[in-house]
């Protein structure tokens, strides 16, 4: 009897179709023979895309940066540079992660950066971050000690200042990436910017050159530029503007110091001012160079300009007698600070008598009285090449009436900056010329335009020497051995509304000096002083006082007072002595 088992068999042999088996072949030799086509392209007609893509991963164009031009005062002494300082840049992809906390703390300490904002400016996905620009050597040495991948320190420019404050608002500040922002460096840009180089470089993944390609552009640095500030004078005028202010408990100061020969500008001091070395919580105030951008009505510095015309116009001489007594127009008074019955036309300068001006201001037109203020640069911007300088404002005469002539002749209903004031006052140093002012350096001297004759400028000096001798309003403002002269102003500030304030000053002082030969011209203005006399001969004729006798020995001017003003004689020592 058969038997039949019930088991399966032990292995089961499956069976493809050949066609499957063909299809798996010629796809296998198809992926072949595109592998072998690609490898073709790439190293035949693609080869210079891939060589193009590798290159622009590791060649890099280095830009080369032009040294910033230095900046000079008239006597080459260096007021603005550009030394080496570090930068510090991370790459973040280089920066191991397991970092120690001490190395970590004591980084974020010297970036000076707290610890969540370093750790947020790592996390940033951009393969190269700057940390810190232009840093001190000595933090940069010491993050170099730390020894962090991934952290890089490089040269960069960083700009010097080595007068300080007492030149920050003559030569201004440039930003971190060199550029110029306030002062002679904004408006000398271009001269002192230069032309940055180029060289071809390889570099690895962190930025790091590695290979020099021999393709070098050299960088074309910038020009050096010549003021014509004489930083001794300058830090003179900064030091003596800066005490007033204190010592008057003013709100700010500034002074102007012309050579009146050149038309050069030797100081240009402001109170408040800033470091700009380091502008670290600069403020506003800090910021403005008054000097220049600030306006004011000039009060009796007006004056002298006034007259000027009306002698030029011959309806007055220095000798011409006046009749002060009261004057009224319209509503309005004007009124002297003393009563005067009589008074020369030299001695309204010297007494500074508003009715006296008044009177003589109303005998001339309104047109002539606005042309004479227009010639002297009055309402107009200067053109010195330097931002922000205002023009001030006269307005035009067809809108003075009686009034507005009167209270003109005395300065007020005009504005006007300081620096303008001091440009007017050239015209009684030059003998009536009107010169020309100028930052930089003057090699040729100007030719200045004619505003009075020689012999009405020369009187009106003499007018104005009056003015700090016994009986004007100006005896602080003499200098010992030199023969000096000037116009004191006191002037009501404005309220902001329609009138002036009762409690609120500008005191000024505009002299020539010396008065036998002018040199220099100085102009000060003592913005709000409250601590004693508001006067501009109180407050402001000392401080132009002290900034001409320094700036004359400077400037190695021989003295030109007489003998007496010079040697002090036995009677002399023995008052000072009985004085003490």
């Amino acid at each position: 009897m058969r038997t039949t088992s019930s088991n399966p068999p032990s292995s089961i042999v499956l069976r493809l179709p050949m066609w499957r088996s063909r299809v798996v072949l010629f796809m296998m030799f198809a992926g072949f023979c595109a592998l072998i086509g690609r490898a073709f392209w790439i190293q035949g007609p693609g080869n210079d895309f891939y060589i193009a893509k590798g290159e622009k991963v590791i060649n890099r164009s280095h830009e080369i940066v032009a040294v910033r031009g230095k900046i000079l005062d008239r006597n080459g002494a260096i007021i603005a540079t550009s030394l080496e300082a570090k930068t510090i840049i991370a790459y973040p992809s280089a920066i191991p992660k397991e970092l120690s906390k001490e190395k970590f703390v004591n980084f974020a300490r010297l970036l000076k950066m707290s610890e969540q904002d370093l750790q947020k400016k790592l996390s940033d996905s951009r393969s190269q971050i700057f940390l810190r620009r232009l840093i001190e050597p000595d933090v940069a040495k010491a993050i170099k000690e730390l020894d962090i991948p991934g952290i890089s320190i490089v040269n960069e420019p960083r700009r010097y200042y080595p007068e300080g404050e007492s030149m920050a608002h003559v030569i201004g500040f440039t930003n971190v990436e060199g550029k110029g922002q306030e002062g002679m460096e904004l408006s000398n840009e271009s001269t002192l910017i230069g032309k940055n180089g180029q060289r071809k470089v390889i570099q690895d993944r962190l930025g790091r050159f590695v290979e020099d390609r021999g393709d070098f552009q050299a960088p074309r640095n910038g020009m050096d530029l010549q003021l014509s500030i004489d930083s001794k004078i300058q830090a003179l005028a900064y030091k003596e503007i800066k005490e007033a202010v204190a010592l008057h408990k003013a709100k700010a100061g500034g002074a102007v110091v012309l050579d009146s020969v050149t038309g050069e500008i030797l100081a240009l001091a402001n109170w408040p001012s800033y470091d700009p070395n380091n502008r670290a919580g600069m403020s506003g105030d800090q910021l403005r160079n008054r000097v220049l951008t600030d306006t004011f009505e000039p009060g009796s510095t007006m004056k002298p300009i006034t007259i000027a015309l009306a002698m030029e116009k011959g309806i007055v001489s220095a000798n011409t007698q006046m009749q002060i007594g009261h004057l009224q127009i319209g509503k309005k008074v004007i009124t002297d600070t003393h009563t005067y019955g009589t008074l020369s036309v030299a001695q309204i300068i010297q007494k500074s008598s508003n009715i006296g001006t008044s009177r003589i201001a109303l005998q001339m037109s309104a047109e002539d009285m606005w042309g004479m203020f227009q010639s002297v640069g009055f309402g107009q911007a200067p053109k010195i090449g330097f931002p922000g300088a205002v023009a001030g404002i006269v307005r035009p005469h067809e809108k003075w009436g009686k009034l507005d002539q009167a209270t003109m002749s005395f300065g007020y209903g005009v504005s006007t900056s300081l620096y303008q004031l001091a440009r007017s006052y050239t015209i009684f140093a030059t003998d009536g010329e009107l010169v020309p002012l100028s930052m930089i350096k003057v090699n040729t001297p100007p030719v200045g335009t004619r505003i009075l004759s020689p012999k009405v400028a020369i009187e009106v000096r003499s007018m104005l020497e009056m003015v700090t001798q016994e009986g004007g309003t100006a005896t602080k403002a003499k200098v010992a051995g030199y023969r000096v002269g000037g116009k004191t102003g006191t002037a009501h500030k404005s309220n902001g509304k329609s009138g002036y304030a009762s409690n609120r000053y500008d005191a000024f002082f505009v002299g020539v000096a010396p008065i036998s030969a002018p040199r220099i011209v100085v102009a000060i203005v003592v913005d709000q002083p409250t601590a004693g006399s508001h006067y501009g001969g109180e407050v402001a004729a000392p401080v132009f006082a002290a900034i001409t006798n320094g700036a004359l020995r400077v400037l190695n001017v021989a003295p030109d007072s007489a003998l007496k003003d010079l040697v002090k004689t036995p009677e002399m020592m023995q008052q000072v002595s009985m004085q003490r």
